[in-house]
């Protein structure tokens, strides 16, 4: 549990608030400031990228280096061809994988993965019946085989597709994508804008959610445990909220949840938020680490 929201700034600050408030008043805030805490991790640092090229989502690369996508990154090709939304990206085996959309009456969604030397490659998957066309985020599975995705709205299951180019059973230079065994979530969901894999059997997911009627904080970061490493077939997931995402600004108005991103080498989770107003040029990438790590 970090505590640096509730941190005096100074001693004095420190002995006069325990003086105004007293033994009990003091236990109250602690519990308050626990309840609002994430769950298992601790926030390490902040840092800012630019909206435009950064604020749709991130991801690690093996070396360390962070890749970010916004709607000013998606190349002017797959612009034309009418491919006018990217979520949030996912890396391995030194390929990124990056989550597009269409317009309101798209049939299909597409996933781009891009080699180390530049090399783009296309899988496109047609729309199944009752699928909605959003393309929130890709996540890769570690052991590279199977790749996440994600709809709009209130959802009761994530979508697994065989990860493009690095699975076998996909075609080896771009082509059609079809959907394998869904995860099925034991708790409905709304408005994921991004998951990763943190381990084979656990992902963790960033919500844009204002409401509380589905879970108790605003925007929660959520955990998706797997009874297994996902194989192909269906399978349950059990969903937990891990609490909420930081809403701070100098700006007031409507925060937005954005991509979220787990380093296993470095062991750094990272989740972004946008700022409201005109604060929105600038996202901010919230910086965690597993609790006594």
């Amino acid at each position: 549990m970090t505590m640096s929201l509730f941190r005096p700034r100074t001693r004095t600050a420190a002995r006069t608030t325990t003086a105004l408030l007293g033994a009990a008043a003091l236990t109250a805030l602690c519990a308050a400031t626990a309840s609002a805490a994430t769950q298992g991790w601790v926030r390490t640092g902040t840092l800012s990228v630019g909206s435009l090229t950064g604020g749709e989502g991130l991801a690690s690369l093996d070396d360390g280096s962070l890749v970010y996508r916004g709607l000013g990154s998606i190349p002017l090709d797959l612009r034309i061809r009418g491919w006018n939304h990217v979520g949030d990206p996912d890396a391995s085996r030194g390929y990124v994988f990056d989550a597009y959309q269409g317009g309101d009456t798209a049939t299909k969604k597409m996933f781009a993965v891009t080699t180390q030397d530049g090399t783009r490659y296309l899988y496109e998957h047609p729309l199944d019946a009752g699928e909605k066309l959003n393309n929130s985020f890709a996540a890769v599975s570690p052991d590279a085989q199977w790749l996440v995705s994600g709809e709009w709205g209130d959802q009761g299951r994530l979508q697994v597709f065989p990860a493009p180019l690095l699975n076998p059973a996909t075609p080896a230079t771009g082509g059609t994508l079809p959907q394998a065994g869904q995860i099925t979530l034991d708790h409905p969901v709304r408005d994921i804008q991004g998951c990763d894999f943190v381990t084979a059997t656990q992902l963790v997911c960033a919500s844009d959610d204002a409401a509380t009627d589905l879970f108790p904080d605003p925007r929660p970061l959520l955990q998706v445990d797997l009874p297994h490493a996902l194989d192909g077939t269906e399978v349950t997931g059990h969903v937990s909220d891990l609490g909420p995402l930081p809403q701070q600004s100098v700006c007031t108005g409507t925060f937005e949840a954005e991509g979220v991103d787990y380093d296993p080498h470095s062991g750094v989770l990272r989740a972004q938020v946008v700022p409201p107003g005109a604060c929105q040029v600038g996202t901010t990438v919230y910086e965690y680490r597993r609790d006594g790590a």
